[in-house]
């Protein structure tokens, strides 16, 4: 079954009175080698550390299958949340011949996530890892979820959007660097792996997309006294992107706090907050938490 087919998704639509959702960012592809490159670079984190026959992937929105299927020939388990009810019916269809492959009918950012990936596959071994076509409008939330559960994915494998992608990838001094930017190094590292045009996909979105991996940590890069303070600091420091870190910290601190926090932590008065590494961040809210 060849589901970067046109006709061949079309068809099978069509056959199950199913449309593209614009609601839930479908987009299908209908590039071959797209869905194979993912599927392997997925894998690939999972090869040398999984224990034989233990490779487990947790996929997100699998949409009609394309994707699944590229998983499920490389992995030894794939367990694919999908929110269109719709879609449930093509997916038993499309991944019949997949006994590897489970499909799950929920919205990824309301699910015990913890509870599932503890029930499919820590409890029987498997490492994991996250692989993913997310819709553009909901990229950053469901990432960010992601990272934040502190489960023990390897990596995860994502097709997003192009000017994203570039903000996820970017360092302290970018014109892409942003809060976002900083609080994701703080779990793992980002690689920009390969550009994928508009036109792989049916509807053709209006922007390029780029497939990113973020590498996890098993121990974040610095050490802080308090993480919260950490993640104040970050979302301040962008929060007047126009004034001085000094003064776009005032939305999360004190004003006089901010001074002396920032000669602790061996930073200029008049630096803007772009400019800071999360070096420089840890610094700062551990000179904030005193």
């Amino acid at each position: 079954m060849k589901l970067t087919d046109l006709s061949t998704i079309r068809e099978i639509m069509s056959r199950h009175g199913v449309s593209f959702q614009k609601k839930f960012g479908q987009n299908f592809l209908i590039s071959p080698q797209v869905p194979v490159n993912i599927a392997e670079a997925a894998v690939e984190t999972l090869n040398s550390c999984a224990a034989p026959g233990k490779r487990g992937i947790l996929e997100i929105g699998p949409g009609i299958g394309t994707l699944t299927r590229e998983l499920s020939s490389r992995a030894d388990k794939v367990v694919a949340v999908e929110v269109d009810s719709a879609l449930i019916p093509i997916l038993d269809e499309t991944l019949a011949d997949c006994p590897n492959t489970r499909v799950i009918n929920q919205d990824i950012l309301k699910t015990d996530l913890a509870a599932l990936i503890e029930s499919e596959f820590l409890s029987e071994g498997y490492s994991v890892a996250v692989a993913a076509n997310l819709p553009y409008y909901i990229t950053t939330p469901i990432l960010m979820a992601l990272v934040e559960s502190r489960l023990p994915f390897e990596s995860i494998t994502v097709m997003i959007q192009k000017e994203v992608a570039a903000r996820l990838a970017a360092h302290a001094g970018d014109a892409d660097y942003g809060s976002v930017t900083a609080s994701l190094a703080y779990y793992g590292s980002v690689e920009r792996l390969f550009n994928v045009p508009a036109g792989c996909f049916v509807p053709a979105p209006k922007v390029d997309s780029t497939v990113i991996r973020i590498n996890l940590y098993k121990t974040p890069p610095v050490s802080v006294r308090d993480e919260q303070t950490l993640f104040r600091v970050i979302r301040g420091a962008f929060a007047q992107r126009r004034k001085t870190l000094a003064n776009s910290l005032r939305t999360e601190f004190p004003k006089e706090l901010i001074p002396g926090a920032l000669e602790a932590a061996g930073l200029p008065a008049d630096i803007r907050g772009e400019r800071l590494s999360l070096e420089d961040f840890a610094r700062l809210a551990d000179a904030l938490s005193q």
